[in-house]
């Protein structure tokens, strides 16, 4: 979603854009497609394990240097770290093509969730490599590029994200699909949204939920998405309504028609299903950090924890729970119209004017 943004978005600007990415089924690998809007250039792709859906990019450094040398791009952008990212970023380092990045995820931090800590410092030094051969690397956050410059990354700055704001609206509430999750009156619908993975913290999610079906065993979950730890919830948390993968529209209905949000993670670099929560007009709860930090006040327009204080967060859902309607209310509202200035216009922007610094920076 955020990448065809900004690809949507610098098109219309009037850029030249040709993006690079794995096969999917159905298609041949190194076919290259009109450009509608932009080129597209496919490559072979493995799928991701525990993801069957998502496919990594295989290395195709040979088509790429190819490529590149006979119609030369002004610039390259890499938004993965994989084994295509890497291989793109050697073909344009020996064609001395500046190269931009965009730090996305915390793959280091992944490694405790899944009992390979001993990973983690490997996994950061190689991050850290990758981007500093790069001339930039954008994070979503100032807080995030500071912490990243702190560990050694060079040229660190900030691509922040939008949210759109006419998909993700509370008028997309859907009373029939409301009722289909059967809440007793009374009841209100807690929703997550995500990966079903440890690494976004669902344990801590269901703890929160058992809390607040303690104060009220009216309230239900939610949980929209799909992952390695789904088939466990199901038998663990058998009153969980599990809607599964969503998208579009559909997406957009399960998040209105809910009325909390619920999002654990600590491996975030942003957290888009904060915004898009928020633009649903829904009171979220989430940790000080990311696009928590960014967006929310506590009390105002949602609630925050202590960053990785796992029983603070439970005490902040639990403060949600605590308010009446009309109260709720207003904290719904004040999100959407916090949603309401998060323009993708002045992300595609700020992209823009990196992109042009780094090309200039760069000429003879």
């Amino acid at each position: 979603m955020t990448l065809g943004r900004l690809c949507s978005g610098l098109v219309a600007r009037g850029w030249e854009l040709q993006v690079t990415r794995p096969v999917q089924e159905h298609e041949e690998v190194d076919a290259v497609s009109p450009a509608k809007p932009f080129e597209e250039f496919v490559v072979a792709g493995v799928p991701l394990p525990g993801y069957s859906s998502l496919r990594m990019g295989e290395p195709a450094g040979f088509s790429l240097h190819r490529m590149w040398k006979a119609k030369r791009p002004d610039v390259v952008h890499i938004a993965t770290e994989g084994p295509l990212g890497v291989a793109a970023l050697i073909a344009a380092k020996l064609l001395e093509i500046p190269v931009s990045s965009t730090f996305h995820t915390n793959f280091d931090q992944y490694s405790d969730h899944y009992r390979v800590g001993f990973f983690q410092r490997g996994m950061s030094a190689y991050l850290r490599m990758i981007h500093n051969f790069c001339g930039c690397t954008l994070a979503p956050t100032q807080q995030m590029a500071d912490e990243l410059a702190a560990e050694g990354y060079r040229n660190t700055g900030v691509l922040s994200r939008g949210v759109d704001t006419a998909l993700f609206c509370p008028k997309k509430r859907d009373l029939e699909l409301r009722g289909s999750w059967n809440i007793p009156d009374g009841g209100r619908a807690v929703i997550y949204v995500g990966r079903i993975a440890k690494e976004k913290n669902i344990d801590l999610v269901m703890r929160a939920y058992r809390s607040l079906r303690e104060r009220n065993p009216a309230d239900r979950l939610v949980l929209v998405g799909d992952g390695p730890e789904l088939e466990r919830l199901k038998r663990k948390y058998p009153d969980v309504y599990y809607a599964g993968m969503q998208k579009g529209e559909d997406l957009a209905r399960h998040y209105a028609s809910g009325d909390l949000f619920l999002f654990a993670s600590e491996t975030e670099t942003f957290g888009n299903v904060v915004t898009e929560a928020m633009a649903s007009g829904l009171a979220v709860c989430t940790f000080d950090y990311a696009a928590g930090r960014q967006y929310i006040e506590s009390g105002v327009n949602g609630q925050l924890a202590r960053f990785g204080d796992g029983e603070d967060f439970i005490k902040q859902v639990l403060s949600l729970e605590e308010l009446g309607d009309e109260e709720l209310t207003r904290i719904r509202k004040a999100a959407r119209e916090t949603a309401e200035g998060i323009s993708w216009e002045s992300v595609v922007g700020s992209f823009e004017e990196s992109l042009c610094e780094l090309v200039g920076r760069n000429m003879p």
